[in-house]
């Protein structure tokens, strides 16, 4: 069997980064945070936010201009950390 490895991503790029957690107090503030620590300057008008059909839960999606997978791996640790987030894809 061939076995393809995965395509690589091309650093910097535009990257949408979409982050889910809880509805509840101060999530987007900790999430905006995190990415200006990692991402500072980023386009904070192009986020989009949705709840879930029962406002529990919250999505953002950010786009950022990426500049490699240490940057990735740190903002998701980050974003994991504040408590707020459940998953980031």
């Amino acid at each position: 069997m061939n076995e393809q490895e995965p395509p690589r991503i091309e650093f910097p790029c535009e990257y949408p980064i979409k982050v889910l957690g809880r509805n509840r107090e101060g999530m987007q503030d900790a999430v905006v945070a995190v990415f200006e620590r990692h991402a500072p300057g980023f386009d904070q008008a192009g986020i989009s936010i949705r709840d879930s059909r029962n406002g529990t839960f919250l999505a953002m999606t950010v786009t950022i201009t990426a500049t490699g997978p240490e940057q990735l791996r740190a903002l998701h640790q980050d974003l994991m950390a504040t408590g707020h987030v459940q998953m980031v894809l």
